[in-house]
């Protein structure tokens, strides 16, 4: 069994797209858009072959993201390296991102950063 991929929800779809594509390598298919619904979205694909579908339509509600709460929390991208984790940490802070983590080795043994990235999701880091 494996995840086949992981949708997200988004205001801003262009946006979302160019984020990935430029911080963590994403390749785009082309958009899709359903002209009745108003529902449009893209599959990033990356490296290891998994992929992220983000979409949008009219109405979605824009409630605020709380960094801990009950549910899904984050996307993690596994950079490499711990050199690519901080190259990346580094670009994202430069670009105005917040990192609230590291770079630094957790608890558990993982080097890895977190950064509140576009409209407010969390993004992880890891070697």
């Amino acid at each position: 069994m494996k995840i086949e991929h992981i949708a997200l929800y988004v205001d801003d779809l262009e946006a979302a797209r160019d984020f990935f594509i430029k911080y963590f390598g994403a390749i785009s298919n082309n958009e899709y858009h359903n002209v009745t619904t108003g529902f449009r979205s893209y599959f990033l694909s990356f490296d290891d072959g998994s992929r992220l579908e983000i979409m949008t339509r009219p109405g979605l509600t824009g409630e605020s993201k709380e960094l801990a709460k009950a549910g899904y929390n984050h996307i993690a991208f596994s950079a490499g390296s711990k050199a690519n984790v901080d190259a990346i940490t580094k670009k994202l802070r430069e670009d105005g991102y917040e990192v609230i983590s590291g770079p630094r080795t957790t608890g558990d043994g993982y080097y890895e950063s977190c950064i509140v990235g576009f409209e407010g999701n969390l993004i992880e880091i890891t070697e």
